[in-house]
């Protein structure tokens, strides 16, 4: 690309979220001159540690809460100095109908594992259906996990390295439901399963959009294995990391730096307490496609989407400090292995389905599926020594298939405060006692108990219909005779603009904590000014 338009850098960055940060790190590495324009206060966006509660010393991550799919080649060439702790336990998934048995995944113990299916399903073959699904999949996160750092390529070569063409059409032409339906048996081991297509994202299994398998397959590629790790230090502590090496690399990274509007040609207007313009010779965008839309609407482009689907969020966070950890119905497992992986609340198969359709009505369901993580399990040090010593404990709540539409004619608190009354009911429906009895008084005496809605994030962070991946997440390889002529389509973070790339979640192989947005983005960016 030849410019002989005066710039005042070589890339503006909009957004300083944790792919805007990747991108800033290895451009500025490059010798580039970056600037990050941040609208809030700090940067980091959903990849923040804060302590919500008064006169407390525990560091939650806020918003996202676990790395699968941040490439261990991001972390070395950057030198980021994290540590990842892989969970001994995969998931506890208490029987809704018997509480008092479950399923728990130990990848330690197969032996206990399969005990633990053969006690709730009555069936001494429904643990390996489990093991092979599980063996099935493998080959298919190591062959699609190291593509994601590289440009595109085709559907066809894609389904070449899977070397399972029967998977394939399981995966990527027909709705996941299949699949389940085909590999395991029991109601509540489809529902385990089905969960992995489900987070963040509002769809019944057999869902023609396809929606649920795109979501599937990122959760069961990442890091070439499909683990999903702790951060030490919590979210905030990946942010601390790629802002330490973006500028120690000489990226200018401003916050409290709102941008108003950008033109295709590459200025960016900045408003706040000292409005002023900057030009890039590219731009890239961190912030979602429909927040970029209207950016470049007020800069004077055309008004056109980015994406065909617009995004709509379809998740409950709740964060929440305990005294303890509460007691189980089951006497087979002890709360610390049920909690330390992924403890499965009200998620089998028929309760999944029977959540959309009440969603889709209009009512939020009851029982609400969810998902809860105790991550302090895994990394103390998100505590105080004194909150340590005393046996606290840190959980988190993942509401499924609460789409924003059902905040739609809902006053914010009160929509907020059904959704956590609901949360509540369907996790002490499974316990040995109520779950308020367990939580720890903040400073003024008050429960250590918060929620995010949709409507949190959007007006919070920014993101669109409160959809934590920007929007519909995309197959991780070009479809067949898909034009890739330029950088930007190759590395897939293209808009339609040549100046203008995408870096953030909405890119294609973006969503999650994962750098891909922003390592790509730099990928592209490369090239285009060399």
């Amino acid at each position: 690309m030849v410019d002989h338009t005066p710039h005042t850098h070589d890339v503006v960055i909009v957004g300083g979220g944790h792919n805007a940060l990747v991108a800033a790190a290895y451009l500025a590495r490059d010798g580039r001159s970056v600037a990050v324009l941040e609208a809030l206060p700090h940067v980091g966006g959903a990849a923040v540690s804060e302590r919500p509660w008064t006169g407390v010393d525990a560091r939650l991550s806020r918003y996202s809460y676990l790395v699968s799919l941040l490439p261990r080649r991001v972390i070395d060439e950057l030198g980021l100095r994290l540590s990842l702790t892989r969970r001994r336990y995969s998931s506890y998934t208490p029987d809704p109908a018997d509480p008092g048995r479950g399923i728990i995944v130990d990848t330690a113990d197969p032996r206990a594992t399969a005990d633990s299916f053969r006690r709730v399903t009555g069936d001494g073959d429904e643990a390996e259906r489990w093991a092979r699904l599980t063996d099935r999949l493998a080959p298919v996160a190591r062959a699609t996990f190291p593509s994601m750092t590289d440009p595109l390529i085709s559907a066809s070569r894609m389904k070449e390295r899977w070397g399972d063409d029967a998977l394939w059409e399981s995966i990527v032409t027909q709705p996941l439901g299949g699949l389940v339906r085909a590999s395991v048996s029991s109601d509540i081991a489809r529902g385990i399963v089905l969960t992995d297509g489900l987070i963040g994202t509002f769809a019944a299994a057999d869902d023609p959009s396809l929606r649920q398998n795109r979501c599937f397959l990122y959760h069961v590629i990442g890091g070439g294995t499909g683990d999903w790790d702790v951060p030490v230090g919590g979210m905030g502590q990946v942010t601390a990391e790629l802002e330490r090496v973006a500028r120690g690399a000489g990226a200018h990274i401003e916050t409290s730096a709102p941008v108003t509007a950008i033109t295709p040609d590459g200025e960016v207007e900045v408003g706040g307490d000292a409005p002023r313009a900057l030009r890039g010779r590219v731009v890239l965008s961190g912030v979602g496609p429909q927040v970029l839309g209207a950016l470049l609407a007020a800069g004077g482009a055309p008004t056109s989407p980015l994406s065909d689907a617009g995004p709509e969020g379809a998740q409950l966070k709740v964060n929440m400090l305990l005294r303890r950890l509460p007691r189980l119905r089951d006497a087979h497992v002890r709360p610390e292995a049920a909690f330390a992986g992924t403890f499965h609340v009200n998620e089998t198969l028929s309760q999944l389905e029977a959540a959309v359709r009440a969603a889709s009505g209009g009512t939020v369901p009851d029982p609400l599926p969810a998902e809860i993580y105790c991550h302090s399990l895994s990394d103390p040090s998100i505590l105080g020594p004194e909150l340590r010593a005393s046996g606290a404990q840190t959980l988190t709540l993942f509401g499924l298939h609460t789409p924003h539409r059902l905040a739609d004619g809902r006053d914010p608190e009160a929509y907020r405060a059904e959704l956590v009354a609901a949360a509540e009911r369907s996790l002490d429906a499974v316990l040995a006692e109520p779950l308020a009895d367990c939580l720890y008084p903040d400073a003024e005496g008050d429960p250590c108990i918060e929620a995010r809605t949709t409507l949190d994030l959007e007006r919070s962070l920014g993101m669109t219909a409160g959809d934590i991946f920007h929007g519909p997440l995309s197959w991780p390889w070009a479809e067949d005779g898909e034009e890739l002529d330029s950088p930007a389509a190759r590395w897939g973070v293209a808009t339609g603009h040549d100046r203008i790339l995408l870096c953030g979640s909405g890119a294609r192989r973006g969503g999650a904590v994962s750098g891909l947005g922003g390592h790509n983005a730099a990928m592209a960016v490369r090239e285009v000014l060399a």
